[in-house]
């Protein structure tokens, strides 16, 4: 049996609980090995395009016992970088149960340096001093910045280990189908459905029936399908599971205290929009399409793999016409990722996920994907994509407002 190694946080790092503390609980294997990978996606988000940046995929390989040989298990497809996503990151392995002690330290550590750096004041003096304090306060903002998004993504990926689904690994063909299909998952058997609402899940089904159409029950069939367009679809699903938590995150807590509007205590087979006017269901999905033209934000998640026909499959539900019954200035509130944190999350869990596509820009502006892989995948395995990346979105929601509510960082 290999010695365990007591885990040690890096310097200028404190732990969540006293050094004493985590050297009396917490022996982690010394086995630790990152795999790289690199990608560049431009997904769009709110109103402009974000490129994704360099990612790595996280392996724990497994220490060498009598009984047992060398396995990697992935946890999660993004490597943590900072000291402190580091640090988080090897108590998610061995005892995850401690994770959120060791985040709220950490934002309590974060607190006390952006405090400090505040009180800090500006050399009177210009020049080359001036010049060289501001870059040190940039650093450290950045510091800050980035121990705050793996923050969000440590909480993110511990929702799914509380949930015990597991996060899918690398997209790249299997060495063990010949095939060379990439979706060679463990099927969480319904958990993913389970994490959300009754409410939310219908308007999932009618996001899953958006993209998939008529091959959504189809667990058979196989296509090959750009790699680019899928993780497009994958980044945006996420974004609509964001949106979508939020949005039923407000609808539940309208409906317990009994003031939704009135029109939901009504048929579900008629919506009421904003001006009054009754319309069948038939009709609301052009309603609906008309709003996702004025806000791109919505409009993202609708980008299906076949043709994308609009409302395509789309059935009527409370929450759906909730939604429909908002103005034009409170859906582009809600359509909206409210931090930039959560918005490079987004980008580089999506680019660690699929990689980096070979694209080339026109003269004229536009992308050449000639040279953008395929990859075989069935339609069973896209449901999973798409299922798992909406509640990739709905827990960076939940963590964003844990984290908000102990560190102000959301700007809107």
């Amino acid at each position: 049996m290999e010695a365990a190694t007591v885990f040690r946080p890096p310097l200028g790092i404190r732990p969540s609980l006293s050094l004493h503390q985590f050297n009396a609980f917490l022996s982690f294997n010394p086995r630790l090995r990152f795999s790289k990978s690199s990608s560049l996606y431009h997904v769009k988000l709110g109103a402009g395009k974000l490129p994704y940046k360099t990612g790595k995929s996280l392996v724990v390989r497994a220490s060498k016992s009598s009984n047992s040989s060398d396995s990697a298990a992935p946890i999660a497809p993004l490597q943590l970088e900072s000291p402190v996503g580091q640090f988080l990151s090897q108590i998610l392995v061995s005892h995850p149960h401690l994770v959120p002690a060791a985040v709220d330290q950490q934002l309590e550590l974060l607190e006390t340096d952006r405090e400090a750096e505040k009180q800090k004041e500006e050399p009177s003096a210009s020049g080359t001093d001036l010049v060289l304090y501001r870059r040190i306060a940039e650093v450290k903002a950045n510091e800050r910045r980035k121990a705050l998004e793996e923050i969000l993504y440590t909480l993110v990926v511990q929702k799914f280990m509380d949930a015990n689904i597991s996060l899918i690994p690398c997209i790249s063909p299997s060495a063990a189908d010949p095939s060379g299909r990439v979706d060679v998952w463990p099927t969480p058997n319904g958990k993913l459905e389970e994490v959300h609402s009754s409410e939310a899940y219908e308007m999932i089904q009618n996001h899953l029936a958006l993209i998939l159409g008529n091959k959504l029950e189809d667990s058979t069939s196989v296509a090959q399908i750009s790699k680019l367009r899928i993780g497009q679809v994958y980044a945006a699903s996420v974004m609509f599971g964001y949106f979508l938590k939020r949005i039923d995150q407000r609808f539940q807590l309208e409906q317990i205290m009994k003031i939704l509007p009135e029109q939901m205590y009504g048929s579900e087979n008629d919506v009421m929009i904003e001006d009054g006017v009754h319309m069948a269901s038939q009709d609301s999905a052009s309603y609906f399409h008309d709003q996702a033209q004025v806000h791109p934000e919505v409009s993202s998640w609708a980008s299906g793999i076949g043709n994308g026909e609009f409302g395509n499959g789309v059935k009527p539900s409370r929450l759906r016409s909730y939604v429909m019954s908002f103005d034009a200035e409170t859906l582009a509130k809600y359509a909206t990722i409210r931090s930039k944190e959560a918005v490079a999350i987004i980008e580089k869990h999506t680019e660690a996920l699929f990689g980096k596509p070979e694209i080339i820009i026109t003269p004229q502006g536009t992308i050449d994907s000639s040279k953008d892989e395929l990859i075989k995948i069935g339609f069973s395995g896209l449901r999973r994509l798409v299922l798992e990346a909406v509640t990739f979105g709905a827990f960076l929601w939940d963590v964003e407002s844990y984290v908000e509510s102990r560190y102000h960082f959301v700007l809107n």
